[in-house]
């Protein structure tokens, strides 16, 4: 049933993102519909995103961790000292881990529907710009 109507939710969403995707394509007509509506697909982007995290009913966040490592400290060989022995070390890596949070179901509606509005008055506004991309870089 969730599945279902995601699917549906998303139909319009997914037409869009396949017409501004092809917009990066290389033709100055696309480049042109690609930069008026580059803040349609990152509200577009968002959309999808806490569409996501209210179908789960949590957020992902990015972190850093940082953790030792062994490696290979093996000093550079000299002209004085040709062969160094192999040595190790720990040394500290960092890495990005992407974990489950919980979010306020009822904010996350909120700036949902916010970014619908929004989503809607860019539409509206990127049309005529659109219009003139098209008749400035006829294909």
């Amino acid at each position: 049933m969730v599945g279902l109507m995601m699917e549906t939710i998303m139909k319009p969403y997914h037409a869009v993102a396949i017409l501004l995707s092809l917009s990066a394509c290389g033709t100055p007509q696309q480049r042109c519909i690609g930069g008026v509506t580059r803040d349609l697909q990152v509200v577009d982007r968002l959309i999808a995103e806490s569409q996501g995290n209210l179908a789960r009913g949590y957020a992902f966040a990015d972190s850093v961790v940082t953790r030792p490592e062994f490696v290979d400290c093996t000093p550079v060989p000299t002209a004085a000292y040709p062969h160094p022995s192999a040595a190790g070390c720990f040394a500290d890596v960092s890495e990005t881990v992407t974990r489950p949070v919980a979010i306020d179901l009822h904010a996350e509606a909120a700036k949902l529907a916010g970014m619908k509005e929004k989503r809607t008055q860019l539409a509206q506004a990127a049309g005529p710009a659109v219009a003139d991309c098209q008749a400035r870089y006829p294909e």
